[in-house]
């Protein structure tokens, strides 16, 4: 007979595990080191036939855990047996370097020591232990596998042989009973290896599947009373090939109270490449696809705010938040890279113009080539200039040219239906989109999407800029008398862009100079606007009224966590109506402006009006400078201040008369 060898075991954790768990720490732990179960499942070592060579290929016993191991129903796969154990993942690597290790070994050792005196349950008798330090930043992996070396797998059983000759088994658990009355020589406690059938192999010709560190310790402490009272024979079977079947007695002696304590089951292996106690790592970032690790690293700068600052913010309302950018100038690249930041992942930019020469110093989306030949289209080119910083990105452009009051549209039938075509894809993207940007240079060509917008309840965020001052506002939601918040109250009427004004939106870019018709602004203007224009919206979507979030009142400093019946903060803060910010001062100024009931843009007349007759109506405004007045009765506001102006009698101060102050 040969001498009988064991085959080495070892632990596989696969890479699919380190993913889990990093999502694991960063939406779930957070900063808790607190233990969590896993499981693992046990497979048994066999040897394969390489089918070119022909060469014996020996597979290990390997203990695995994946990604899969945290679930709760875990099952593991088919020739394999599931075991439990115990997954504590530390915050430093410090901390994981001076954890006392044999403690905690001690611990989870308790945990089967206790089990085995408290009950005859087999299922914690194969515990083990991983301790892990996930560095989220390199994406390297330190842990410690540890497990008792008297680690034995499932299942156990009890055979006997009846008096005809045949063979009965029954559970572990049923001992007492099962061998009750039967003669010493027919009591065998067998601890039966697995393997796929009809293709039973040993690991290597010379070794079994059980490696030294399976001898069953646990098992012995589990029926020791009964066993040192009644003695039994403990052996392994192993099924071979037809052609080399025989069995392996592993133990061929009485149970002594030897076993009887619970040091045996205290001492606790860890392993290491070298096979020394100690612990491994496991680099993912050389195997990992950078688009994957670039997924798992962008949000990570979000994902800590909610660990310690503030934990109530909802980055899924953000991240699945829709933004459409009218405008793909010095705004709309700022505003684009600060929604990435915020994890906004739909990103649409509108734009009719062309990338010119003097547009990638002050708009970080361009660069010098995209000038050449005439210039890329914008909209289109900062959209790949999104992809290009993160491929994850949902960005596309689009080259649109939107028609506006002031600038009349040729009579001509191909002039018309182009008009036409531009208004009902505007109307499109807005449909699609949760959150419109208005990032234009001129007033008039922000009035078609206001609009719309207010048609269709979207939110609306309006950034405009001076030569040192800007405004970045929200536009109020339609709102309706019956219309009433979460409280009851009735919902604040805000307004939107031209509230504040008496005159129709009308051409500002006709007979203009070079320094009238472009934006001439300080340089560090337009990314201070935009960031605000984006920490507004994110202030605004957390915000449990959202689009109907009431304004705090102007020039009061609310406190950041008010209490939330006043109804005024979402968990970012203040929610702002309008913004109006001085460089010059290094100011900024929240106001409210109400809305008017003969608004060009938002009040009820116009957007009827729109609804009602749809395009012909905002033909009329495009060629028509006098409609909008006339549709809303700001042209009788102005006869009557005229009136009023002609009513007054006038009386010039002749010589030696005093002033009335």
């Amino acid at each position: 007979m040969p001498i009988v060898q064991f085959a080495p075991f070892s632990s596989l954790v696969q890479p699919s595990l380190w993913h889990r768990l990093s999502d694991l720490k960063i939406d779930v732990l957070k900063l808790s080191d607190h233990a969590v179960p896993i499981s693992g499942s046990y497979s048994i070592g066999r040897s394969v036939k390489d089918r070119e060579t022909g060469q014996e290929i020996t597979l290990p016993c390997n203990l695995t855990v994946g990604a899969e191991s945290f679930e709760e129903n875990h099952k593991p796969p088919l020739g394999s047996i599931s075991t439990i154990g115990t997954l504590k993942n530390y915050n430093t690597i410090e901390e994981f370097k001076a954890a006392d290790k044999t403690a905690l070994f001690n611990q989870e050792a308790q945990l089967i020591w206790d089990h085995i005196l408290k009950t005859r349950d087999t299922a914690q008798l194969n515990r083990f232990l991983l301790i892990t330090f996930a560095d989220l930043k390199k994406y390297k992996y330190y842990y410690w596998f540890s497990f008792p070396p008297s680690f034995a797998y499932s299942p156990y059983f009890l055979l006997k042989k009846k008096l005809s000759g045949e063979v009965e088994i029954a559970p572990v658990e049923d001992y007492e009973t099962f061998y009750a009355s039967v003669p010493q020589n027919n009591k065998h406690r067998l601890h039966r290896p697995l393997s796929r059938p009809r293709q039973p192999r040993l690991a290597t010709p010379q070794s079994p599947c059980i490696p030294p560190r399976f001898i069953p310790h646990n098992y012995l402490h589990l029926t020791h009373p009964a066993m040192a009272r009644l003695g039994t024979t403990l052996i392994a079977q192993c099924d071979l090939e037809e052609s080399d079947r025989r069995s392996f007695s592993l133990y061929n002696s009485r149970a002594t109270n030897h076993y009887c304590n619970d040091e045996a089951i205290r001492c606790w292996l860890g392993e290491n490449p070298q096979g020394k106690l100690g612990p491994r790592a496991a680099d993912l970032a050389p195997m990992m696809d950078p688009t994957r690790l670039a997924a798992q690293a962008v949000d990570l700068n979000l994902k800590l705010m909610r660990w310690r600052i503030l934990p109530e913010l909802d980055l899924d309302k953000i991240s699945s938040t829709k933004c459409l950018l009218l405008g793909a100038g010095t705004l709309g690249c700022y505003v684009a890279r600060a929604l990435m930041g915020w994890g906004v992942r739909t990103i649409t930019l509108v734009d009719s113009g062309k990338v010119s020469f003097s547009n990638p110093v002050r708009q970080p989306l361009f660069e010098f080539s995209d000038c050449l030949d005439g210039g890329k289209p914008k909209a289109e080119t900062a959209a790949a200039a999104l992809k290009r910083i993160y491929p994850g990105i949902n960005a596309t452009g689009h080259t649109l040219a939107i028609p506006m009051p002031g600038h009349p549209i040729p009579p001509s039938p191909a002039s018309q239906a182009q008009a036409k075509a531009d208004v009902e894809k505007l109307e499109k993207l807005i449909d699609e989109h949760d959150v419109v940007f208005l990032l234009m240079d001129s007033r008039e060509s922000r009035w078609l999407p206001t609009v719309i917008c207010a048609a269709k309840g979207k939110i609306v965020l309006n950034t405009a800029l001076g030569f040192d001052t800007y405004l970045v506002m929200r536009h109020g939601a339609r709102v309706s008398s019956l219309s009433t918040g979460k409280d009851g109250k009735p919902h604040q009427k805000l307004g939107c862009y031209y509230c504040n004004d008496i005159v129709a939106p009308a051409d500002s870019l006709t007979d203009r100079t070079l320094d009238q018709m472009c934006t001439v602004t300080r340089p560090g203007l337009a990314p201070i606007a935009a960031a605000t224009a984006v920490e507004l919206l994110a202030s605004l979507l957390q915000h449990p009224e959202g689009v109907y979030s009431p304004a705090p009142p102007p020039n009061t400093n609310q406190p950041v966590h008010p209490d939330s019946s006043d109804g005024i903060n979402s968990v970012l803060g203040t929610v702002p109506h309008q913004l109006r910010g001085f460089l010059n001062q290094f100011r900024t100024m929240p106001l409210v402006g109400a809305a008017y009931d003969k608004c060009t843009g938002c009040s009820e007349t116009v957007l009827k009006a729109y609804e009602t007759e749809g395009f012909s109506m905002l033909l009329q405004a495009f060629n028509d400078a006098k409609y909008l007045e006339t549709l809303t009765g700001l042209d009788k506001l102005y006869n009557e201040g005229d009136d009023l102006l002609e009513s007054v009698d006038w009386h010039e101060e002749g010589e030696g008369d005093e002033d009335d102050f």
